[in-house]
């Protein structure tokens, strides 16, 4: 008996009982689906979180006060004992390779527009975000560079602050009231959107130096640093060690790069996504035994056509081979429709839910089909070997 025979065979015992077949592979079909579906979301997640944020840029790196042993933010909490100052920012911005800084205050006030009202974020920030954030001046200008210890009243609104405070009116010009302090308008930010949830387009930026004693702090909250593409972060992180403990005299901050902070969180993400589809794996599994117990029973069934198989000149290797083979094809067809299914179903979730990100990694899809191959081999060597050790005159009994 020929290959060609064998895999005739195979196909004809397959499609000779559909509805066997089909609720057979439909166990490998539910799993594959769910493997794809289910990295397709947590791919789609993965991407998305890295895009927001890398959406400031990944030339970046961020000094906040205060020392820590993690690898995250410290969130602004003020406990060394010489706080970052402006003069700090300052300095660092004179390092080789570092194009420009941003010190950072955060806080929520009032602001108040004629008899509108808004409670909101207030940034105070230096004049260098619109480079260092990637961000762009929709109408007006940003904040001036102006001297820290004589720093203007000046304002910037984020697009839906402008839009809740002046509607479609000119803000330019315009004074508000930031809690107790009145500030000119100079300028509108173009939509940024939302980062994790925060909408960066509901605040407004005032000079740090003022945002300091609005919110009477000691210390910056952070400061960012920009340093030139094709420079190695640590170099610069390093530089900016030395310079900080220099001016500090000691190492009571914290510096985190961009090129961390991502390591970190794609190796989270990557985990997330391997655990989703280890749980799509479970259906596969679970398919893996269906096929093994379906193979099983035909290979009870047709006792008597192995008999004849082995009676016409058949060996043992060429029966092995022939319901092998009938398995692997159960599982291969279910795997491919598994791959529509589940593929199909990340683009229809992707188109009636935008918010919810989807994206189906090819190569997760190849080893999902190359997997239910495996499967369907591995739940058929035991019934294929059990029907090639068959003696030929007990199997044309069983007629």
């Amino acid at each position: 008996m020929f290959l060609r025979d064998t895999a005739t065979l195979s196909l004809q015992a397959v499609f000779s009982h559909r509805l066997r077949s089909f609720l057979t592979a439909l166990g490998i079909t539910v799993g594959i689906a769910a493997v794809v579906l289910l990295t397709s979301l947590g791919e789609g997640i993965h991407r998305f979180v890295l895009a927001e944020f890398t959406q400031f840029g990944t030339n970046l790196i961020g000094i906040t006060p205060g020392k820590t042993t993690t690898t995250g933010f410290s969130g602004g909490v003020i406990s060394n004992v010489r706080p970052l100052s402006l003069a700090d920012a300052v300095a660092l911005a004179r390092l080789p390779r570092v194009l420009a800084t941003v010190p950072v205050v955060q806080g929520n006030a009032a602001v108040e527009s004629g008899a509108r009202s808004r409670r909101t974020y207030v940034f105070g920030v230096g004049a260098a975000v619109p480079r260092v954030w990637q961000m762009d001046v929709a109408q007006g200008r940003f904040l001036p560079d102006d001297d820290p210890r004589a720093a203007r009243a000046y304002v910037v609104l984020g697009s839906r602050v402008k839009k809740e405070l002046f509607g479609i009116e000119n803000p330019l010009g315009r004074r508000i009231r930031i809690a107790s302090e009145h500030y000119r308008v100079i300028g509108v930010m173009a939509s940024k959107g939302q980062m994790l949830g925060f909408d960066l387009d509901d605040a407004v930026y005032i000079p740090a130096a003022r945002a300091l004693a609005l919110f009477n702090r000691e210390s910056l909250m952070e400061i960012d640093l920009l340093y030139a593409a094709g420079s190695s972060s640590a170099d610069v992180a390093r530089r900016a060690k030395q310079l900080l403990i220099q001016r500090h005299g000691d190492e009571d901050f914290t510096i985190v790069t961009q090129d961390q902070m991502l390591e970190v969180l794609g190796s989270v993400l990557d985990i997330l996504t391997l655990a989703v589809g280890a749980l799509g794996g479970i259906s596969l599994f679970v398919g893996g035994v269906g096929i093994l117990t379906i193979m099983t029973i035909a290979v009870h069934e047709r006792t008597a056509e192995i008999g004849l198989l082995r009676a016409i000149g058949a060996d043992r290797r060429q029966v092995l081979f022939l319901f092998i083979g009938e398995a692997i094809v159960l599982a291969s067809l279910g795997g491919l429709a598994g791959l529509v299914v589940g593929a199909g179903g990340a683009w229809l979730l992707g188109a009636l839910v935008p918010s919810l990100p989807t994206h189906t990694p090819w190569s997760y899809v190849l080893y999902a089909e190359l997997l239910s191959a495996v499967i369907g081999l591995l739940a058929g060597v035991l019934p294929a070997r059990h029907a090639a050790q068959m003696d030929p005159i007990e199997a044309l009994r069983a007629e």
